[in-house]
Protein backbone atom coordinates (compact mmCIF):
# COMPACT_ATOMS: atom_id res chain seq x y z
CA UNK A 1 0.00 0.00 0.00
CA UNK A 2 1.17 3.48 -0.31
CA UNK A 3 0.97 6.17 2.22
CA UNK A 4 -2.56 7.18 1.30
CA UNK A 5 -3.46 3.65 1.90
CA UNK A 6 -4.05 2.37 -2.04
CA UNK A 7 -2.38 -0.66 -3.76
CA UNK A 8 0.32 -0.46 -6.54
CA UNK A 9 -1.26 -2.82 -9.36
CA UNK A 10 0.03 -3.10 -12.66
CA UNK A 11 -2.86 -2.77 -15.35
CA UNK A 12 -4.09 -6.00 -16.67
CA UNK A 13 -2.68 -6.11 -20.83
CA UNK A 14 -6.42 -5.76 -22.03
CA UNK A 15 -6.95 -2.34 -20.34
CA UNK A 16 -4.24 -0.96 -22.14
CA UNK A 17 -5.24 1.12 -24.32
CA UNK A 18 -8.61 1.79 -22.44
CA UNK A 19 -7.24 4.05 -19.74
CA UNK A 20 -6.89 7.65 -19.65
CA UNK A 21 -4.20 9.19 -16.58
CA UNK A 22 -4.08 12.33 -14.79
CA UNK A 23 -0.85 13.26 -16.91
CA UNK A 24 -2.54 12.49 -20.10
CA UNK A 25 -4.07 15.00 -22.55
CA UNK A 26 -7.41 14.29 -23.01
CA UNK A 27 -7.98 13.58 -18.88
CA UNK A 28 -9.27 17.61 -18.63
CA UNK A 29 -12.24 15.80 -20.27
CA UNK A 30 -13.19 12.81 -18.63
CA UNK A 31 -12.34 13.67 -14.67
CA UNK A 32 -15.56 15.15 -14.47
CA UNK A 33 -18.93 14.92 -14.04
CA UNK A 34 -21.44 17.32 -15.83
CA UNK A 35 -22.24 19.25 -12.43
CA UNK A 36 -19.37 17.67 -9.89
CA UNK A 37 -15.69 18.21 -9.78
CA UNK A 38 -13.60 15.11 -9.78
CA UNK A 39 -9.87 13.89 -9.67
CA UNK A 40 -9.63 10.43 -10.14
CA UNK A 41 -6.34 7.98 -10.28
CA UNK A 42 -7.34 6.37 -13.41
CA UNK A 43 -10.25 6.89 -16.00
CA UNK A 44 -10.92 3.26 -17.55
CA UNK A 45 -13.00 2.88 -21.02
CA UNK A 46 -13.78 -0.83 -21.37
CA UNK A 47 -15.37 -1.64 -24.66
CA UNK A 48 -17.37 -5.27 -23.56
CA UNK A 49 -18.93 -7.34 -20.46
CA UNK A 50 -15.43 -9.08 -20.60
CA UNK A 51 -13.12 -5.85 -19.85
CA UNK A 52 -16.04 -4.54 -17.35
CA UNK A 53 -15.29 -7.68 -15.49
CA UNK A 54 -11.38 -6.61 -15.54
CA UNK A 55 -11.79 -3.04 -15.07
CA UNK A 56 -13.80 -4.05 -12.02
CA UNK A 57 -11.32 -6.76 -10.81
CA UNK A 58 -8.31 -3.76 -11.45
CA UNK A 59 -9.92 -1.05 -8.98
CA UNK A 60 -11.41 -4.29 -6.16
CA UNK A 61 -7.54 -5.14 -6.25
CA UNK A 62 -6.44 -1.30 -5.66
CA UNK A 63 -8.08 -1.05 -3.06
CA UNK A 64 -9.38 2.46 -3.64
CA UNK A 65 -12.99 3.86 -4.15
CA UNK A 66 -14.79 2.95 -7.27
CA UNK A 67 -17.32 5.39 -9.43
CA UNK A 68 -19.40 3.84 -12.20
CA UNK A 69 -20.17 6.24 -15.28
CA UNK A 70 -22.39 5.70 -18.25
CA UNK A 71 -23.31 9.20 -19.03
CA UNK A 72 -21.53 11.58 -16.08
CA UNK A 73 -24.71 13.71 -16.67
CA UNK A 74 -25.95 12.57 -12.96
CA UNK A 75 -26.64 15.23 -10.55
CA UNK A 76 -25.57 13.30 -7.62
CA UNK A 77 -21.89 14.06 -8.45
CA UNK A 78 -21.49 9.78 -7.63
CA UNK A 79 -20.00 9.40 -11.40
CA UNK A 80 -16.81 10.47 -10.43
CA UNK A 81 -14.34 11.04 -7.31
CA UNK A 82 -11.00 11.75 -6.13
CA UNK A 83 -8.33 9.44 -6.00
CA UNK A 84 -10.22 6.42 -7.25
CA UNK A 85 -11.36 4.37 -10.60
CA UNK A 86 -13.65 5.52 -13.02
CA UNK A 87 -15.05 3.10 -14.88
CA UNK A 88 -16.84 4.98 -17.88
CA UNK A 89 -18.94 2.40 -19.96
CA UNK A 90 -19.70 5.06 -22.52
CA UNK A 91 -18.03 2.60 -25.21
CA UNK A 92 -20.74 -0.10 -24.50
CA UNK A 93 -23.24 1.87 -26.88
CA UNK A 94 -25.13 -0.69 -29.68
CA UNK A 95 -28.09 0.30 -30.25
CA UNK A 96 -30.65 -2.70 -32.12
CA UNK A 97 -33.99 -3.52 -32.32
CA UNK A 98 -34.36 -7.30 -32.00
CA UNK A 99 -38.31 -7.45 -32.78
CA UNK A 100 -39.89 -5.10 -34.24
CA UNK A 101 -43.42 -6.40 -33.67
CA UNK A 102 -42.86 -6.62 -30.04
CA UNK A 103 -40.90 -3.22 -30.10
CA UNK A 104 -38.40 -5.07 -28.60
CA UNK A 105 -34.75 -3.32 -28.49
CA UNK A 106 -31.55 -3.70 -26.60
CA UNK A 107 -29.31 -0.61 -25.91
CA UNK A 108 -25.92 -0.62 -24.51
CA UNK A 109 -25.50 1.05 -20.95
CA UNK A 110 -23.15 3.86 -22.44
CA UNK A 111 -24.98 4.80 -25.09
CA UNK A 112 -26.77 8.05 -25.04
CA UNK A 113 -30.58 9.08 -24.81
CA UNK A 114 -30.50 11.00 -27.58
CA UNK A 115 -28.63 8.45 -30.24
CA UNK A 116 -30.87 5.71 -28.94
CA UNK A 117 -34.05 8.21 -30.50
CA UNK A 118 -32.50 8.75 -33.44
CA UNK A 119 -31.86 4.98 -33.57
CA UNK A 120 -35.50 3.95 -32.80
CA UNK A 121 -37.27 6.98 -35.06
CA UNK A 122 -37.31 4.48 -38.28
CA UNK A 123 -39.16 2.27 -36.88
CA UNK A 124 -41.42 4.50 -35.62
CA UNK A 125 -40.34 3.64 -31.87
CA UNK A 126 -39.39 5.65 -28.89
CA UNK A 127 -38.45 5.20 -25.19
CA UNK A 128 -39.51 8.01 -22.62
CA UNK A 129 -36.17 8.88 -21.18
CA UNK A 130 -35.47 12.16 -19.39
CA UNK A 131 -35.45 15.31 -20.88
CA UNK A 132 -31.77 15.77 -21.94
CA UNK A 133 -30.17 13.52 -25.01
CA UNK A 134 -26.98 13.53 -23.20
CA UNK A 135 -28.07 11.24 -20.52
CA UNK A 136 -26.71 8.44 -20.53
CA UNK A 137 -28.97 4.82 -20.32
CA UNK A 138 -26.98 2.95 -17.59
CA UNK A 139 -27.23 5.57 -15.18
CA UNK A 140 -31.32 5.98 -15.98
CA UNK A 141 -32.51 2.58 -16.37
CA UNK A 142 -31.10 1.96 -13.00
CA UNK A 143 -32.72 5.09 -11.08
CA UNK A 144 -36.03 5.47 -12.68
CA UNK A 145 -36.93 7.67 -15.98
CA UNK A 146 -38.78 10.49 -15.43
CA UNK A 147 -39.50 11.40 -19.04
CA UNK A 148 -41.28 13.37 -22.02
CA UNK A 149 -44.37 10.39 -22.06
CA UNK A 150 -44.21 9.75 -18.14
CA UNK A 151 -47.75 10.19 -17.75
CA UNK A 152 -48.34 8.67 -20.51
CA UNK A 153 -45.84 5.50 -20.46
CA UNK A 154 -44.78 5.14 -17.06
CA UNK A 155 -41.30 5.28 -16.11
CA UNK A 156 -38.39 4.23 -18.40
CA UNK A 157 -37.87 1.40 -15.76
CA UNK A 158 -41.17 0.13 -16.41
CA UNK A 159 -40.36 -0.93 -19.91
CA UNK A 160 -37.37 -2.82 -18.86
CA UNK A 161 -37.75 -6.44 -19.52
CA UNK A 162 -34.23 -7.58 -18.94
CA UNK A 163 -30.67 -5.90 -17.57
CA UNK A 164 -27.25 -7.40 -18.59
CA UNK A 165 -24.62 -6.80 -15.53
CA UNK A 166 -21.77 -7.82 -14.25
CA UNK A 167 -21.74 -8.47 -10.44
CA UNK A 168 -18.93 -7.61 -7.72
CA UNK A 169 -17.06 -10.79 -7.72
CA UNK A 170 -16.69 -10.13 -11.68
CA UNK A 171 -19.57 -12.42 -12.38
CA UNK A 172 -21.79 -11.64 -15.98
CA UNK A 173 -25.92 -11.85 -15.45
CA UNK A 174 -28.69 -11.53 -17.49
CA UNK A 175 -31.81 -11.02 -15.11
CA UNK A 176 -35.34 -10.78 -16.37
CA UNK A 177 -38.40 -11.65 -14.60
CA UNK A 178 -37.82 -15.48 -15.15
CA UNK A 179 -34.11 -15.42 -14.21
CA UNK A 180 -32.11 -13.94 -10.94
CA UNK A 181 -35.83 -11.89 -10.28
CA UNK A 182 -34.76 -10.65 -7.33
CA UNK A 183 -31.69 -9.20 -9.01
CA UNK A 184 -33.84 -7.81 -11.86
CA UNK A 185 -36.45 -6.28 -9.08
CA UNK A 186 -33.58 -4.26 -7.01
CA UNK A 187 -31.94 -3.40 -10.47
CA UNK A 188 -35.08 -1.24 -11.19
CA UNK A 189 -34.50 1.28 -8.96
CA UNK A 190 -31.56 0.55 -7.02
CA UNK A 191 -29.31 -0.44 -9.67
CA UNK A 192 -26.11 0.97 -8.99
CA UNK A 193 -25.71 -0.69 -5.48
CA UNK A 194 -25.80 -4.26 -7.13
CA UNK A 195 -23.52 -4.12 -10.23
CA UNK A 196 -22.54 -2.27 -13.32
CA UNK A 197 -24.63 -2.82 -16.33
CA UNK A 198 -23.76 -3.24 -19.42
CA UNK A 199 -26.85 -3.35 -21.60
CA UNK A 200 -30.91 -3.72 -20.99
CA UNK A 201 -33.34 -4.96 -22.83
CA UNK A 202 -36.88 -2.76 -23.12
CA UNK A 203 -40.11 -2.89 -24.42
CA UNK A 204 -40.69 0.74 -26.73
CA UNK A 205 -43.52 2.63 -27.18
CA UNK A 206 -45.00 3.29 -30.88
CA UNK A 207 -44.19 6.92 -31.29
CA UNK A 208 -44.46 9.08 -34.77
CA UNK A 209 -44.72 13.47 -34.25
CA UNK A 210 -45.37 14.71 -31.17
CA UNK A 211 -47.08 18.12 -29.90
CA UNK A 212 -43.72 20.42 -28.25
CA UNK A 213 -44.80 23.46 -26.16
CA UNK A 214 -42.27 25.60 -24.75
CA UNK A 215 -43.09 28.91 -22.94
CA UNK A 216 -40.99 31.59 -21.10
CA UNK A 217 -42.99 33.11 -18.81
CA UNK A 218 -42.70 36.64 -16.22
CA UNK A 219 -42.51 34.53 -12.85
CA UNK A 220 -41.99 37.83 -10.62
CA UNK A 221 -45.47 36.20 -9.14
CA UNK A 222 -44.52 32.96 -8.92
CA UNK A 223 -46.56 31.31 -6.24
CA UNK A 224 -49.73 31.40 -7.83
CA UNK A 225 -48.62 30.13 -11.69
CA UNK A 226 -46.60 27.17 -9.97
CA UNK A 227 -49.88 26.20 -8.24
CA UNK A 228 -52.03 26.91 -11.11
CA UNK A 229 -49.36 24.62 -13.14
CA UNK A 230 -50.35 21.94 -10.56
CA UNK A 231 -53.61 22.00 -11.03
CA UNK A 232 -53.69 22.40 -14.73
CA UNK A 233 -50.99 18.51 -14.50
CA UNK A 234 -53.55 16.96 -12.38
CA UNK A 235 -56.21 17.48 -14.40
CA UNK A 236 -54.33 16.68 -17.47
CA UNK A 237 -54.78 13.93 -19.93
CA UNK A 238 -52.41 11.72 -19.58
CA UNK A 239 -50.76 12.34 -22.77
CA UNK A 240 -49.82 15.90 -21.57
CA UNK A 241 -46.56 15.80 -19.63
CA UNK A 242 -44.75 19.08 -18.21
CA UNK A 243 -41.80 19.79 -16.93
CA UNK A 244 -41.68 23.40 -15.16
CA UNK A 245 -38.65 25.40 -14.29
CA UNK A 246 -37.95 28.61 -12.45
CA UNK A 247 -35.05 30.71 -12.47
CA UNK A 248 -34.83 33.88 -10.13
CA UNK A 249 -34.37 37.28 -11.50
CA UNK A 250 -30.96 38.06 -13.07
CA UNK A 251 -29.37 41.33 -14.48
CA UNK A 252 -31.75 42.95 -17.01
CA UNK A 253 -34.25 40.42 -16.53
CA UNK A 254 -37.33 39.88 -13.91
CA UNK A 255 -37.88 36.04 -12.54
CA UNK A 256 -38.42 33.53 -15.21
CA UNK A 257 -40.55 30.19 -15.74
CA UNK A 258 -40.15 27.86 -17.95
CA UNK A 259 -42.72 25.38 -19.13
CA UNK A 260 -42.37 22.62 -21.40
CA UNK A 261 -44.73 20.15 -22.25
CA UNK A 262 -45.28 17.52 -24.78
CA UNK A 263 -48.45 16.05 -25.68
CA UNK A 264 -47.57 12.44 -26.63
CA UNK A 265 -49.79 12.34 -30.10
CA UNK A 266 -50.06 14.09 -33.09
CA UNK A 267 -54.07 15.30 -32.83
CA UNK A 268 -53.98 18.76 -33.23
CA UNK A 269 -57.09 19.62 -32.16
CA UNK A 270 -56.45 17.62 -28.73
CA UNK A 271 -53.14 19.21 -28.28
CA UNK A 272 -54.47 22.41 -28.62
CA UNK A 273 -57.30 21.53 -25.45
CA UNK A 274 -54.49 19.84 -23.66
CA UNK A 275 -52.16 22.66 -24.26
CA UNK A 276 -54.21 25.87 -23.60
CA UNK A 277 -54.61 25.94 -19.92
CA UNK A 278 -50.56 26.41 -19.96
CA UNK A 279 -51.20 29.52 -21.85
CA UNK A 280 -52.45 31.16 -19.02
CA UNK A 281 -49.97 30.50 -16.18
CA UNK A 282 -48.30 34.15 -16.32
CA UNK A 283 -47.56 36.97 -18.57
CA UNK A 284 -45.82 35.58 -21.84
CA UNK A 285 -42.33 36.20 -22.89
CA UNK A 286 -41.83 33.56 -25.44
CA UNK A 287 -44.36 30.98 -26.49
CA UNK A 288 -44.05 28.53 -29.46
CA UNK A 289 -45.40 24.76 -30.03
CA UNK A 290 -44.60 22.70 -33.31
CA UNK A 291 -45.32 19.37 -34.04
CA UNK A 292 -41.99 17.44 -33.97
CA UNK A 293 -40.08 13.69 -33.89
CA UNK A 294 -39.35 12.70 -30.52
CA UNK A 295 -35.28 12.64 -31.38
CA UNK A 296 -35.96 16.70 -31.72
CA UNK A 297 -36.99 16.61 -27.99
CA UNK A 298 -34.38 14.65 -26.54
CA UNK A 299 -30.87 16.21 -29.06
CA UNK A 300 -27.07 15.29 -28.63
CA UNK A 301 -25.58 18.33 -27.24
CA UNK A 302 -21.76 16.48 -26.95
CA UNK A 303 -21.59 18.57 -23.92
CA UNK A 304 -18.39 17.91 -21.77
CA UNK A 305 -17.87 16.81 -18.42
CA UNK A 306 -17.10 20.18 -17.13
CA UNK A 307 -17.97 19.82 -13.61
CA UNK A 308 -18.96 22.97 -12.48
CA UNK A 309 -22.99 23.44 -11.97
CA UNK A 310 -25.62 23.84 -9.11
CA UNK A 311 -23.79 21.00 -7.18
CA UNK A 312 -26.19 21.48 -3.98
CA UNK A 313 -29.60 19.40 -5.13
CA UNK A 314 -32.44 18.21 -2.81
CA UNK A 315 -35.22 16.02 -4.48
CA UNK A 316 -38.66 15.14 -2.93
CA UNK A 317 -42.23 13.80 -4.46
CA UNK A 318 -45.58 15.24 -3.69
CA UNK A 319 -48.53 14.18 -3.59
CA UNK A 320 -49.75 17.77 -5.11
CA UNK A 321 -48.51 21.12 -5.71
CA UNK A 322 -50.26 22.81 -2.98
CA UNK A 323 -50.98 26.82 -1.57
CA UNK A 324 -47.80 25.99 0.80
CA UNK A 325 -45.80 24.01 -1.63
CA UNK A 326 -46.12 27.28 -4.30
CA UNK A 327 -45.46 29.83 -1.99
CA UNK A 328 -42.16 28.29 -0.09
CA UNK A 329 -40.91 27.74 -3.60
CA UNK A 330 -41.80 31.43 -4.35
CA UNK A 331 -40.25 32.54 -1.26
CA UNK A 332 -36.85 30.81 -2.10
CA UNK A 333 -36.01 32.23 -5.40
CA UNK A 334 -36.94 35.90 -4.05
CA UNK A 335 -34.17 35.01 -1.72
CA UNK A 336 -31.68 34.65 -4.48
CA UNK A 337 -29.97 31.43 -2.34
CA UNK A 338 -31.80 29.26 -4.03
CA UNK A 339 -30.85 29.32 -7.98
CA UNK A 340 -33.26 26.98 -9.65
CA UNK A 341 -36.70 25.48 -8.89
CA UNK A 342 -37.97 22.37 -11.10
CA UNK A 343 -41.02 20.15 -10.96
CA UNK A 344 -41.68 17.22 -13.20
CA UNK A 345 -45.23 15.90 -13.60
CA UNK A 346 -45.40 11.97 -13.20
CA UNK A 347 -48.84 10.20 -11.61
CA UNK A 348 -51.13 9.03 -14.58
CA UNK A 349 -48.87 5.36 -15.83
CA UNK A 350 -46.71 5.70 -13.31
CA UNK A 351 -49.23 5.19 -10.45
CA UNK A 352 -50.50 2.46 -12.14
CA UNK A 353 -47.97 0.23 -11.35
CA UNK A 354 -47.98 -2.14 -8.44
CA UNK A 355 -45.22 -0.47 -5.58
CA UNK A 356 -43.97 -4.21 -5.03
CA UNK A 357 -42.95 -4.66 -8.96
CA UNK A 358 -39.85 -2.62 -8.38
CA UNK A 359 -36.92 -1.10 -6.04
CA UNK A 360 -38.58 2.38 -7.02
CA UNK A 361 -41.90 2.48 -4.85
CA UNK A 362 -43.20 5.50 -5.38
CA UNK A 363 -46.33 5.46 -7.12
CA UNK A 364 -49.28 7.28 -5.72
CA UNK A 365 -47.23 10.82 -6.39
CA UNK A 366 -47.93 13.47 -9.18
CA UNK A 367 -44.78 15.43 -8.76
CA UNK A 368 -40.91 15.36 -8.39
CA UNK A 369 -39.78 18.81 -6.92
CA UNK A 370 -36.16 19.35 -7.52
CA UNK A 371 -34.38 22.70 -5.54
CA UNK A 372 -30.64 23.46 -6.17
CA UNK A 373 -28.18 25.81 -5.41
CA UNK A 374 -24.15 26.31 -5.57
CA UNK A 375 -22.79 24.57 -2.24
CA UNK A 376 -21.77 27.60 -0.61
CA UNK A 377 -25.47 28.47 -0.42
CA UNK A 378 -26.02 24.97 0.95
CA UNK A 379 -27.51 26.15 4.31
CA UNK A 380 -30.10 28.18 2.50
CA UNK A 381 -31.40 24.75 0.77
CA UNK A 382 -31.37 23.10 4.07
CA UNK A 383 -34.02 25.95 5.39
CA UNK A 384 -35.86 26.17 2.80
CA UNK A 385 -36.04 22.40 2.55
CA UNK A 386 -37.42 21.54 5.98
CA UNK A 387 -40.07 24.41 4.80
CA UNK A 388 -41.63 21.99 2.33
CA UNK A 389 -40.61 18.78 4.65
CA UNK A 390 -44.56 18.11 5.62
CA UNK A 391 -45.57 18.22 1.66
CA UNK A 392 -42.64 15.88 0.68
CA UNK A 393 -43.50 11.98 0.07
CA UNK A 394 -40.57 10.33 -0.98
CA UNK A 395 -37.58 11.53 -2.76
CA UNK A 396 -35.87 10.60 -6.50
CA UNK A 397 -32.50 9.80 -4.95
CA UNK A 398 -30.93 11.03 -8.23
CA UNK A 399 -31.70 14.30 -8.09
CA UNK A 400 -30.20 14.45 -4.71
CA UNK A 401 -26.62 15.30 -3.31
CA UNK A 402 -27.20 14.27 0.36
CA UNK A 403 -25.39 11.08 1.09
CA UNK A 404 -26.38 10.97 4.24
CA UNK A 405 -27.83 7.56 5.51
CA UNK A 406 -31.40 9.36 6.36
CA UNK A 407 -31.98 10.10 2.82
CA UNK A 408 -32.64 6.54 2.81
CA UNK A 409 -36.05 6.07 4.62
CA UNK A 410 -37.12 9.00 1.98
CA UNK A 411 -35.84 7.35 -0.51
CA UNK A 412 -36.89 3.48 0.08
CA UNK A 413 -40.43 2.72 2.01
CA UNK A 414 -39.81 0.07 5.02
CA UNK A 415 -40.31 -2.63 3.12
CA UNK A 416 -38.40 -2.27 0.12
CA UNK A 417 -35.42 -0.98 1.73
CA UNK A 418 -35.40 -4.56 4.00
CA UNK A 419 -35.45 -6.21 0.66
CA UNK A 420 -32.63 -4.37 -0.67
CA UNK A 421 -30.59 -4.33 1.87
CA UNK A 422 -31.06 -8.78 2.22
CA UNK A 423 -30.53 -9.18 -1.53
CA UNK A 424 -27.05 -6.34 -1.05
CA UNK A 425 -25.96 -8.95 1.44
CA UNK A 426 -26.37 -11.68 -1.24
CA UNK A 427 -25.15 -10.10 -4.35
CA UNK A 428 -22.49 -7.61 -2.93
CA UNK A 429 -21.39 -8.67 0.47
CA UNK A 430 -18.25 -6.65 0.49
CA UNK A 431 -20.19 -3.09 -0.47
CA UNK A 432 -18.19 -3.08 -3.50
CA UNK A 433 -20.68 -0.84 -5.25
CA UNK A 434 -20.68 1.72 -2.12
CA UNK A 435 -21.25 5.40 -4.16
CA UNK A 436 -24.44 5.62 -4.98
CA UNK A 437 -26.13 5.73 -1.25
CA UNK A 438 -25.03 3.58 2.10
CA UNK A 439 -27.77 0.04 1.51
CA UNK A 440 -25.62 -1.25 3.97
Amino acid sequence: MTEQGVAHVELPPSLVGRTVLPYDARYERVRHGYVHRGAPAVVIFPESPEEVAVALTYARARGTVLSVRSGGHGISGRSTNDGGVVVDVSRLDGVEVLDRARRRVRVGAGARWGRVARALAPYGLAVSSGDTGDVGVGGLVTAGGMGWFARRDGLTIDHVTAVELVLADGTFVRADADHEPDLFWAVRGAGGNFGIVTAVELEASQTGDVVFANLVLDARDAAPLVEQWGAVLEAAPRELTSFLTLMPAGPGRPAIAHVAAVYAGDQPDAAQRALTPLLGLGPPLQQEAVLAPYPALVPVGGAAHHGQGLGATRSGLLDRVSTHTARSVAGALASGEVLMEQFRSVGGAVNDVDPAATAYAHRSQNFQLLSATVPELERALDIHWAQLAPEVNGMYLSFDSRRSPEVLAEAFPGPTLARLRTLKARYDPENVFDRNFPLR
